[in-house]
């Protein structure tokens, strides 16, 4: 009967241990996730015929601006875009948007 008793409190002491262990895992990666769950676009600055807008999850921030001419209020279209990540280099290159044709 000591034997049963002492296996017993082996497997729970071991349960125990395992059970905590993957409390403090699971806890840690929602914490990780909550940490990176930030808004997905962030206006850098805008008025009625220019945005600029950083992508947060590609870290690219975007221009759009109305057709030369255009009254304010019209369409705002993609004019470029700028990698993030080169920021700190000499020359910046800024990626013009692809011109799509209205029919």
């Amino acid at each position: 009967m000591n034997k049963t008793l002492t296996w017993i409190g082996r497997i729970l002491l071991v349960g125990i241990i395992a059970g905590g262990t993957l409390a403090l895992l699971r806890q840690s990666e929602v914490r990780a996730q909550q940490a990176t769950s930030t808004a997905r676009y962030t206006v850098v600055q805008t008025d009625i015929t220019n945005l600029l807008v950083v992508d947060n999850s590609t870290n690219l921030i975007h221009f759009y601006t109305v057709d030369p001419g255009k009254e304010p209020g019209s369409d705002l279209k993609l004019r470029g875009s700028l990698d993030l990540n080169e920021v700190g280099k000499p020359v910046l290159k800024p990626k013009k948007a692809e011109v799509v044709e209205q029919k």
